[in-house]
């Protein structure tokens, strides 16, 4: 079983991590060929491109001019799944994951990215801003990020999932669309939580965020290897909804 998270706008440059074994970027030479592409913007170009402030905007700008690949830590560059902040990343709380669960994190937990394609936990990546939604032409043939990594995450997702393995689908809709799922050919589910107010489930987002996150760190904890044993999950409140349930999205609601 395979779990997709979205990555996050927000970081932490000065994250704690274990000392373990690293990995490499399985996209570098990509993502390198972004990086070439990317460091010759100005700040005034990626501020309409990405819709950011001026600081923003000159942050990035020294970050693509600065962007390197690093086989081991440095000051600069982290392990993606712990450099990654944001309410997903809180609800996933990796810091505190044990060093065996760490590994199964490391095998089945992926995240999506507009700059690396399809991150693991312990890659190192450098710091960066590309959300995958970017309107950024990389090519003749790749006129957005979407055309650019649509077929490499589903050929790579195939690569590490066996016929008949579930992929539970925890990223947003901007990031989960950039998987082509009818070629990919894998059962999958997306999981959705909302919260009961005035009368109605509603989605919130910054709880939504949240929780696909600790699903995550459930799915890590746990195991599971049967999918419907997931409708058991009962973190923070929630309970499976078969009444707003179809058969690839699964509510759970509080």
């Amino acid at each position: 079983m395979k779990i997709l998270i979205s990555p996050a706008k927000s970081i932490n440059e000065q994250c704690d991590f274990p000392q373990v074994e690293f990995t490499t970027p399985q996209f570098a030479k990509e993502a390198t060929s972004l990086s070439k592409k990317l460091k010759k913007l100005k700040p005034k170009q990626l501020i309409d491109l990405m819709h950011v402030s001026a600081d923003i905007a000159k942050l990035n700008v020294n970050r693509f001019k600065n962007w390197y690949l690093s086989e081991t830590p440095t000051e600069e560059v982290r392990p993606a799944g712990f450099l990654f902040t944001g309410e997903v990343y809180r609800g996933l709380d990796i810091s505190t994951l044990s060093e065996t669960e760490l590994t199964v994190a490391q095998n089945r937990l992926r995240m999506l990215s507009g700059m690396y394609g399809l991150l693991r936990p312990l890659d190192l990546i450098y710091p960066y801003r590309l959300e995958m939604g970017t309107n950024f032409q990389v090519n003749d043939k790749a006129k957005n990020l979407y055309a650019f990594w649509g077929q490499k995450l589903t050929k790579q997702l195939q690569k590490e999932t066996e016929k008949g393995e579930w992929i539970v689908n925890l990223a947003s809709n901007e990031y989960a669309k950039a998987v082509n799922w009818k070629e990919l050919k894998r059962p999958f589910v997306t999981p959705n939580f909302k919260e009961f107010k005035n009368g109605e489930y509603k989605m919130v987002m910054v709880y939504a965020k949240q929780a696909r996150g600790a699903m995550a760190r459930y799915l890590i904890q746990n195991e599971l290897k049967d999918i419907e044993d997931l409708k058991g999950y009962d973190v923070d409140g929630y309970r499976f909804d078969p009444n707003q349930s179809t058969e690839t999205e699964w509510v759970f609601v509080r």
